[in-house]
């Protein structure tokens, strides 16, 4: 029996890598001789690089950047397997929870950071890019990074605009004659699961702006700065950025990748997963095996874990998915593709305890339900 384990991450208490390691435990305990593939998996946000680098044999690397509130941060980013594939989450150098909560203000938080990390990528000689932009404090179209890379963002005095979404309602003028040289040979793939527009009601500002510290006043003035933005980049490099799809995400650093870079966006796990060669271990697969954190209606958009029952139905396989806790209408994974689902807690636990032993739990949920799979194929 050959069984394919791909867990997400458990925020909080297990990377991906240690939730298959504790899965493979429990799934030992069942089925002793079969042959297991341990394949940790991401959705593109948060645990993106540490899964990618635990799937391919990498490093992390640490590094010292711009934070969103122009203050140094030590952030870090992904060198994969291959040695030439850099992994960044944007939320590592850019994201909320790095902006206290009475300093909310994406007028004049900052992305700068990410580009010194694609530039630190750079000096490593990676020249492929996997971005994931999930989680940001920010609304400044990424002109921040595009700044870091060298892209002249310019006023009516010639001067660098300032940090921020509110900086860009000066910006008369872009020229990217000075950027760094060596993104020309570089690709760069993004992470990115929703599909706003750069402006108007459904928007980068309107709808994420809120949980960055906006008022409508604000959302108003962010919105047209933005606006102003696409205008001048469609004039300075002909790409017409305000109503592709995605281009809002990420407080706009979706256009700013598009119309400078000439990124790919694409769906965080169907990303990770063509990275990591999922696929691939699906073909000599007789059972699949994924969790996450917790399993409810959101788990249909994309998470990982639908993600890899839709998969593995390709393939005919049966899907078990563990999850540390259920939500509201977590049944909807049934139609996704999952065959069964189960829960780490034994019982009633307070939250603090089953983050503490969440491998032990995780461990015996597997071994739990894979004794009732193993009990109903010997009683047909």
């Amino acid at each position: 029996m050959h069984i394919l384990i791909a867990p997400q991450s458990l925020k909080g208490s297990l990377s991906a890598a240690q939730a298959g390691e504790a899965m493979a435990q429990g799934t030992r305990a069942v089925y002793p001789e079969a042959q297991i593939d341990i394949v940790p998996i991401a959705d593109g946000g948060e645990g993106t690089v540490q899964a990618l680098v635990d799937a391919t044999g990498g490093i992390i690397v640490q590094h010292v950047v711009t934070g969103p509130l122009g203050e140094p941060v030590t952030a870090f980013f992904g060198i994969l397997g291959d040695g030439h594939t850099a992994v960044i989450e944007m939320a590592a150098c850019a994201g909320l929870p790095l902006v206290p909560e009475q300093q909310r203000d994406p007028r004049i938080t900052t992305t700068y950071g990410v580009g010194e990390l694609v530039t630190a990528a750079l000096d490593r000689q990676c020249h492929h890019f996997i971005l994931g932009i999930g989680g940001s404090a920010t609304n400044d179209g990424g002109a921040g990074m595009l700044q870091a890379l060298g892209a002249a963002l310019l006023t009516d005095e010639g001067m660098a605009i300032a940090a921020g979404g509110g900086a860009l309602a000066t910006l008369s003028r872009i020229s990217i004659e000075t950027m760094d040289p060596r993104l020309k040979h570089c690709t760069i793939e993004v992470a990115c699961d929703v599909t706003n527009p750069l402006c108007g009601p459904t928007g980068a500002s309107a709808v994420y702006g809120p949980q960055k510290g906006t008022t409508p006043e604000i959302v108003a003035q962010l919105d047209a700065a933005l606006a102003h933005y696409a205008q001048i980049i469609e004039r300075d490099l002909g790409y017409a950025v305000q109503e592709v799809a995605g281009a809002g995400a990420a407080g706009g650093m979706g256009a700013g990748l598009l119309a400078f870079l000439r990124a790919n966006l694409r769906p965080g796990a169907s990303l990770v997963f063509e990275t990591v060669g999922l696929e691939q271990h699906m073909q000599r697969a007789d059972l699949v095996l994924t969790a996450e954190g917790q399993i409810d209606e959101q788990t249909t958009y994309g998470k990982s874990v639908s993600a890899v029952a839709t998969l593995a139905k390709r393939f005919g396989l049966p899907v078990l998915a563990l999850a540390g806790g259920l939500g509201n209408n977590y049944q909807c994974v049934y139609a996704l593709g999952v065959d069964a689902v189960a829960v780490l807690p034994s019982g009633p636990m307070p939250l603090a305890y089953a983050m503490e032993h969440a491998a032990t739990l995780m461990s015996d949920a597997t071994e739990r339900a894979l004794r009732i799979l193993r009990l109903g194929s010997t009683t047909h």
